[in-house]
């Protein structure tokens, strides 16, 4: 009779995945949205109790992404500001 013995994995925390997804979404597709929503709910899955390192980690790197998709929105805004005006089109 073969026995087969099933590892506890750590869960990663819903929270920390959602952070997760939303910061690597927010660097191609609306930045300003999914970033503050990558580093709330980063902040909120790091600061969770109980929460293993493998979850806590996740967490911190939500959070890295979403400044990270702060700071792509700035360099784009950045980049577009003309004498003064934003200057955004589409083409040539």
């Amino acid at each position: 009779m073969n026995v087969v013995k099933r590892q506890a994995y750590a869960r990663l925390d819903d929270r920390a995945a959602a952070a997760l997804l939303c910061g690597a979404v927010g660097l191609f597709l609306f930045n300003i949205v999914f970033g503050p929503i990558a580093i709330v709910l980063g902040a909120l899955a790091a600061r969770r109790e109980g929460t293993s390192r493998l979850g806590r980690a996740a967490a911190l790197f939500g959070i890295g992404l979403g400044i990270a998709d702060l700071v792509v929105l700035a360099v784009l805004l950045a980049s577009k500001v003309h004498g003064g005006a934003l200057d955004w089109y589409i083409g040539h």
